[in-house]
């Protein structure tokens, strides 16, 4: 086992102890190091271009007038990368203000585009606060599909549906409700789950945060996952699929949890597949066609998987799990 330094401590906080020896175990010493790296890293402030009410060339171009030289990412052009500005920057602009623009994580953009909504579908957003992937299903599908977002917690479903009008996501209709407790009488031609987790992919040293990332977090994120996937699973019609991510970097939370779900004969995994993996970081992942980005100065860490209905689910029970986005950190989601 390599010898890592544990007080890695910048204006933030201190990398937790167990962490280290705990990412070795499982990618080895040589990316472990890369990933220590990244949480060190300042990472640079992004966006997306809201096509319910602007265009990618328009937002470009004002981004420009404003100073903030924008770089449009080639993989999603919709999203740019601004490596000299600060969110406050962006705030003051006035397209911010008419949203025109969302301040969005690139990772966080991955899974609307894994799912790939088409106009017509019926969609669940099961832990959709504060709506970034939200409302960018809405702008993918031209807000020709419909969406159900949930999000249980009543500040941040009060949150929800200010971002959703905002991004003029007229398709969405929030249900502020833990989507465990759906009524059985609803089923969805697709589900996102972007799930609670520990957020092990966006700790970092230069920014200040809770501290709360914990062994016991792992562990109360992993029966969460669980028990909403299990959910998702259920209300996802024969042949829909389900899109199931994570901000974490950590098997637990990530193949383990997807490995559980394809017991059931009933779900299949579906690589996650485009040429636009090749402009991310990536880490190796133990279920072939899942997708781990590795944290640096662009993107958190960040995991994807796809998985697909085949017929009827049947999962081991789960040990109920803390409610609430277990995440220790909220970034821009």
């Amino acid at each position: 086992m390599a010898e890592y330094e544990t007080d890695l401590r910048g204006p933030a906080e201190t990398l937790p102890a167990f962490l280290p020896p705990l990412l070795e175990g499982q990618y080895g010493p040589a990316l472990t190091e890369g990933i220590l790296a990244g949480y060190r890293c300042q990472r640079a402030v992004t966006l997306r271009a809201n096509t319910l009410k602007t265009d990618r060339a328009a937002v470009a171009a004002a981004l420009t007038d404003a100073g903030l030289a924008p770089e449009q990412q080639p993989w999603y052009p919709d999203a740019f990368l601004l490596p000299q500005a600060r969110e406050e920057a962006v705030r003051a602009l006035p397209m911010y203000e008419a949203g025109e623009v969302y301040l969005q994580s690139l990772s966080s953009m991955l899974p609307p585009l894994v799912l790939n909504p088409q106009p017509g579908m019926d969609i669940l957003d099961m832990a959709a606060a504060p709506g970034g992937k939200t409302t960018q299903l809405a702008a993918l599908a031209g807000n020709r599909c419909h969406i159900t977002a949930c999000e249980l917690n009543p500040r941040r479903g009060e949150r929800l549906k200010y971002n959703v009008a905002k991004q003029g996501a007229s398709c969405v209709y929030v249900m502020v409700t833990d989507a465990r407790q759906l009524s059985d009488g609803f089923s969805f031609d697709n589900v996102l789950l972007d799930a609670p987790c520990s957020g092990s992919g966006t700790l970092s040293l230069t920014e200040p945060g809770p501290g709360r990332f914990t062994q016991a977090l792992v562990e109360k994120s992993v029966r969460s996952q669980k028990a909403l996937l299990a959910k998702g699973l259920q209300l996802l019609k024969p042949g829909g699929e389900l899109v199931y991510s994570t901000c974490s970097i950590l098997a637990a939370e990530n193949e383990d949890v997807v490995a559980w779900a394809l017991e059931s004969a009933g779900v299949e995994l579906v690589p996650v597949e485009g040429d636009w993996l090749e402009a991310l970081p990536l880490l190796p992942t133990r279920l072939a066609g899942t997708v781990c980005v590795c944290p640096d100065s662009r993107f958190e860490g960040f995991f994807v998987a796809r998985l697909r209905k085949t017929g009827p689910v049947r999962l081991p029970g789960v040990p109920g799990g803390g409610k609430g986005r277990a995440s220790a950190r909220r970034r821009r989601r």
